[in-house]
């Protein structure tokens, strides 16, 4: 009987024992800790383990890349202050004709000669106060009869020219509508090389479109676009109809008015210029105020001092504006200037080119005496010249 018993035993333990090695192998984490085997760096067999550690969840990263999947806030912001310009201008070729305008043939042919308005829709638009003022290129809207804008809500509205400058290729349209969303200016000066920007506007008249890219440059001068250039460069796609248009920051803030690009097809090729927000602002307030921009004026015709000019007149300094020509009775004329002087400073602030002369004499105030600095046969003057107004373009200049 005992011995029964005891085989029994046995029996039951090795049944157990190779139950027990079949869960270790296949499902060891069914077995209690105590009997399940070490995994790999838990230590050596049969050592404590510690006390599990409550860790907290770690906080997300604040503005992290990676969280970066959308800039459809800036775009939504920016859309709803930028608008479609649509002018109209009266087409009357055959009349201008001295040949068209014989009575004999305008009794036959009067209705074929008679004006025919004709409508385009040419560029974009930026609300710039809810009150109505709207910033636009100057070539968008120069010699049109009729302006009318276009908002993102489907609102249209006639609009009246309330000045432009041709210079900076900037307009300001006002159109009689209240609570308008105005756009946002952001700091263009603060800009950066690689800043992430969105264009808005109208391309090709296909309706409202939003692009992104990149700040590619600053200060672009001299590219023969405007007078006064500081053009910030994008590859953001800029192409025709997006004239006028804004350029905006990730947070759609106003850093830029979109108004050329470099094209060998007329489409975008990644070379897009827009004006910055700071001079957009300073030409609206100029504008709003009384109807056109002031601009200082010396009367002279700039060129950049390069280095074949600075070995001709044998010039340690390779830097200044030399200059090319003086305006007969002009206010650099009556303060002695010649041609061949080098222009190094206008008020203190040293001059590297032509297009920083020109904005630093730009900002100055008519009226005012300022002093010059210039290089003569390799000496030192200084002028102190009474600055005139800088006329329109096209002004009749005796």
């Amino acid at each position: 009987m005992l011995k029964k018993l005891w085989l029994s035993f046995a029996q039951a333990v090795t049944v157990l024992l190779a139950l027990a090695f079949v869960l270790a192998v296949l499902r060891p984490e069914w077995l209690p800790d105590r009997l399940a085997p070490d995994r790999p760096g838990s230590g050596a067999a049969g050592a404590a383990r510690p006390a599990p550690v409550s860790v907290a969840p770690a906080a997300p990263e604040a503005a992290s890349p990676k969280s970066i999947l959308s800039y459809s806030d800036a775009a939504r912001r920016a859309t709803a202050a930028v608008v479609n310009v649509f002018t109209t201008k009266a087409s009357r070729p055959l009349l201008d004709n001295p040949l068209f305008a014989d009575p004999l043939l305008r009794r036959y042919f009067g209705d074929q000669l008679a004006e025919r308005p004709q409508t385009t829709s040419l560029g974009s638009g930026v609300i710039a106060s809810a009150d109505g003022q709207v910033l636009t290129n100057h070539h968008v809207v120069e010699g049109a009869d009729e302006i009318e804008v276009l908002l993102a809500d489907g609102t249209r509205a006639k609009a009246r020219l309330v000045g432009s400058d041709p210079e900076t290729d900037l307009a300001v349209l006002r159109v009689d509508l209240s609570g308008l969303p105005a756009i946002e200016f952001g700091d263009s000066d603060a800009a950066r090389i690689g800043d992430v920007v969105l264009a808005v506007g109208n391309p090709f008249g296909v309706g409202q479109t939003v692009t992104m890219g990149i700040v590619s440059a600053l200060g672009r001068t001299q590219l023969g676009i405007n007078t006064f250039e500081n053009f910030i460069q994008t590859d953001a796609a800029i192409n025709p109809g997006n004239s006028g248009g804004a350029l905006v920051d990730t947070q759609g803030r106003l850093l830029g008015i979109n108004t050329a690009i470099y094209s060998r097809t007329g489409g975008s090729l990644g070379i897009g210029f827009a004006i910055p927000a700071s001079t957009a602002r300073q030409v609206l307030e100029q504008i709003v105020a009384s109807g056109s921009v002031t601009r200082g004026f010396i009367g002279v015709e700039p060129r950049d001092l390069t280095p074949d000019l600075a070995q001709a007149f044998r010039l340690s300094r390779k830097d200044g504006a030399i200059i090319a020509g003086v305006m007969r009775n002009g206010p650099a004329d009556r303060a002695g200037v010649r041609v061949g002087d080098i222009l190094v400073d206008v008020d203190g602030k040293p001059v590297a080119n032509t297009a920083q002369m020109l904005n630093e004499i730009a900002r100055l105030e008519p009226g005012a005496t300022v002093k010059f600095r210039f290089l003569r046969d390799g000496a030192t003057i200084e002028r102190p010249i009474g600055i005139g107004k800088r006329p329109r373009p096209g002004t009749p200049r005796e």
